[in-house]
């Protein structure tokens, strides 16, 4: 029977009836649903090692070490190295008839009185072919049902069919995520991060999986950093200030670097914002990323390599408008402060009022929502395309009924002119330089920053031909 079309139970039994296939279980918190699927499928004995729930504080620190954190994936770790590592010592010789994984969670479901935000973190070590070096994939889920008992029937679910997917479909990241998901619609779960790691998952780039899980809108935001290491947002972001920079970045020019560091500069004269939490991200959205509507692949890790090679975390999202990553990032990062880098006519797009039609409340809502207390918009100017002149937030071209609020967001803190930048470049255009990369020119590289170039050369992006 096609994998789309058994249920839990299936899944489970399919597994439980495998000789080769033998693991522990542990799980901590609200997670104790995973390991009750394969015993109520039957024929677990063949499957199940043992299993261990550390719903107590100190037996878990009894188990796993003392953390300030338990859902976490630093907690998850732990709990993965510990129970493969006791279920290898203490069963080395059944490793010659069986591949051995151990599946952990840790999770924090919705409370009594539903005042939180339902996640966790979820993983197994497994081996893929028998008597092989382990391998890892970790993932991270926010549960959305609205009750207790419900988010644990969907954990079982999402814990049953990781286990089936690692064994039954590494080989097809695409399948592996859609076995994944199955029956788990996305009121139910999202998963933000999701990473695979080990000598069996070499040639996988977890970045292409982040793009994957925004593109099906399993996730609305993703993250990665300069090393390629997937980042789970709310853990990366953890009592961070953000400063944001929004755009296709096709490629990175001296202008956007020029945007980013007198943005930077302004933004740390912020009370509580130092250089040590700060976190400054580039954006890329799928409508960015999009092209005769499909995704071009190359074109996206192209950027990507690009903004790794200048040590920038790269965030993919789902969140056209502005408002709705601002709401994004201030749930995600709880109370920090948020900046966020715009160019002046993408100033003039969030004052369309025709850009808020789907909102009840028009564009006062979008910026009620938009421009909470800890939010401020730092505003880079450009050349008028029409006059040669400069267009800045002081001459900005708005409906005439519009500027007494334009005043009102100036004299609050939630817009700024960047005064300090580099007038020279304001001329540097990205669709004026991928033209010349494609044209063969070698003007082009005066208008990118240094590494941009040997990273468009070294990896011929863009369509790059050397001579």
């Amino acid at each position: 029977m096609s994998s789309d079309r058994l249920t839990t139970e299936d899944k489970a039994l399919k597994i439980n009836l495998k000789e080769d296939i033998y693991g522990c279980f542990a799980e901590i918190g609200a997670g104790q649903e995973v390991a009750a699927n394969f015993f109520k499928a039957g024929g677990s004995s063949g499957t199940i090692a043992f299993t261990r729930s550390a719903y107590d504080m100190k037996i878990s620190d009894s188990m796993y070490g003392p953390t300030s954190r338990y859902v976490c994936e630093e907690r998850l770790a732990t709990m993965l190295s510990a129970e493969y590592n006791q279920l290898t010592a203490v069963l080395p010789e059944k490793n010659k008839d069986a591949r051995f994984f151990a599946f952990c969670n840790t999770v924090e479901s919705l409370n009594y009185h539903k005042t939180n935000q339902g996640h966790g973190w979820i993983g197994i070590r497994y081996q893929k072919n028998l008597g092989g070096k382990p391998n890892d994939i970790v993932l991270h889920v926010k549960l959305h049902d609205s009750g207790h008992k419900s988010q644990q029937e969907s954990l079982g679910i999402l814990g049953v069919n990781l286990i089936y997917a690692a064994f039954f479909h590494h080989d097809n990241l695409d399948k592996f995520i859609d076995v994944l998901v199955a029956r788990l619609p996305r009121e139910k779960i999202e998963i933000d991060m999701l990473r695979f790691s080990g000598p069996d998952f070499e040639g996988v780039d977890n970045r292409l999986v982040s793009l994957n899980l925004v593109q099906r809108g399993i996730t609305d935001a993703t993250m990665f950093d300069l090393a390629k290491n997937v980042l789970q947002p709310a853990t990366a972001l953890y009592k961070k200030n953000v400063l944001l920079m929004r755009g296709r970045f096709r490629p990175v020019t001296k202008v956007h670097i020029d945007m980013i560091e007198k943005g930077k500069k302004a933004f740390l004269l912020e009370n509580n914002v130092d250089e040590g939490s700060l976190e400054v991200i580039f954006e890329l959205t799928l409508k960015d990323l999009t092209a005769d509507g499909k995704i071009s692949i190359k074109d996206f890790m192209d950027r990507a390599e690009l903004l790794g090679s200048l040590g920038y975390t790269v965030m993919i999202s789902n969140y056209l408008k502005h408002y709705k990553m601002v709401e994004y990032l201030s749930a995600t990062t709880k109370g920090s402060m948020i900046g966020v880098i715009v160019g002046i006519y993408n100033l003039n797009t969030i004052f369309d009022e025709r850009y808020y039609d789907n909102l009840q409340g028009g564009l006062l809502e979008a910026f009620g929502r938009g421009f909470g207390n800890s939010v401020k918009l730092y505003v880079y100017p450009a050349i008028n395309v029409d006059d040669g002149l400069m267009y800045d937030l002081s001459t900005i071209k708005l409906p005439k009924h519009l500027y007494s609020l334009l005043q009102f967001m100036i004299e609050n803190g939630k817009l700024q002119a960047i005064n300090e930048y580099d007038k020279s470049l304001l001329h540097i255009m990205s669709d004026d330089v991928l033209s010349k990369i494609k044209m063969g020119s070698a003007i082009w590289e005066e208008d990118v920053p240094y590494e941009v170039v040997q990273a468009i050369k070294f990896f011929k992006l863009f369509g790059y031909k050397s001579k």
